[in-house]
C-alpha cells in the first residue's frame, strides 16, 4: 500500500472540496508493491508512468469488454501495461510499443515479477506511426496512447482501424497538467489535446468519455 507521503507527491493538496473529492477519487485506488516499484523505476527514468486513478479506469474498461487483444502506444517502464494486464483475459496479449528499448527492458522486468510473462506481452520497438499500419484490421479490443502527444491525433486513425466494433480506445495525460481547461494556454502539445478531444466529440463512429483521473482519461467506443 502506498505511504501517505508518496500520495502527497502524486497529487496535489486539495484547496477546495472539488479539489479533495478529486483527490479522494484518486486516493481510492491503492497499489500494490509490484506497481509500486515499476512506478518508481518509470519515474527514476523520466518515463511519466500513468496515474493510480487512470490506471485502474484502464483496467475496468479492458475487463469491462473482456478484452482479449490490446495494443499499448508507449511502453513506459510498465505501470500501465500491468493495468492493462490485470483486467485482460487470462489468455490475453498485450501488444506495447515504445521508441526507448530501455523502457521496455524495464517494463518486462515488471511483468514478470507480476507473472506476466511468454504469450501474454508481447513488446515492439519502434516509433509508433511506423509500427501501429503493421498491426491488423479489426483486429483489436483496445487500444491505449500514452506517447508523443503532438502524434496523438494519428494514432486516433490508427486506432480506429485497429478496433473492432464495440472496442475501446483511451488516451493518457487528456487534462495535461490542467492546460488544457485554460484558454490561455497555446502550447503544442495543449493545443494537439484539445483538436483530439474535438475530433473525438465529432466522429460519429466513436462514443466519447474524458474521465478527469490521474492526469485525465479519454477514451471512446467504436461503434461501428
Amino acid at each position: 500500500m502506498r505511504s501517505g507521503e508518496e500520495m502527497d507527491q502524486m497529487a496535489p493538496t486539495p484547496t477546495g472540496p472539488v479539489e479533495a473529492s478529486l483527490a479522494y477519487a484518486e486516493g481510492f485506488h491503492v497499489e500494490d508493491e509490484i506497481l509500486q516499484e515499476a512506478r518508481k523505476r518509470g519515474i527514476e527514468w523520466a518515463a511519466d508512468p500513468i496515474l493510480p486513478g487512470a490506471g485502474a479506469a484502464l483496467c475496468f474498461l479492458a475487463t469491462a469488454i473482456n478484452a482479449r487483444a490490446i495494443v499499448e502506444v508507449g511502453t513506459g517502464c510498465g505501470v500501465s501495461g500491468l493495468w492493462l494486464l490485470r483486467g485482460m483475459r487470462p489468455d490475453g496479449t498485450l501488444t506495447s510499443v515504445d521508441i526507448e528499448p530501455e523502457n521496455q527492458r524495464l517494463a518486462r522486468i515488471a511483468f514478470s515479477e507480476a507473472g506476466f510473462s511468454g504469450s501474454r506481452v508481447r513488446l515492439i520497438s519502434g516509433r509508433a506511426l511506423d509500427v501501429l499500419p503493421r498491426l491488423a484490421d479489426g483486429g483489436y479490443d483496445m487500444v491505449f496512447c500514452s506517447a508523443a502527444k503532438h502524434e496523438y491525433v494519428d494514432y486516433l486513425a490508427e486506432a480506429i482501424r485497429l478496433l473492432r466494433p464495440g472496442g475501446i480506445v483511451a488516451f493518457d495525460n487528456a487534462l495535461h497538467g490542467h492546460r488544457v481547461a485554460d484558454p490561455t494556454r497555446r502550447d503544442p502539445d495543449t493545443v494537439a489535446m484539445r483538436e483530439l478531444g474535438r475530433l473525438m466529440r465529432d466522429d460519429e463512429r466513436l462514443r466519447p468519455l474524458l474521465i478527469p483521473l490521474g492526469d485525465g482519461l479519454l477514451a471512446a467506443v467504436k461503434t461501428g
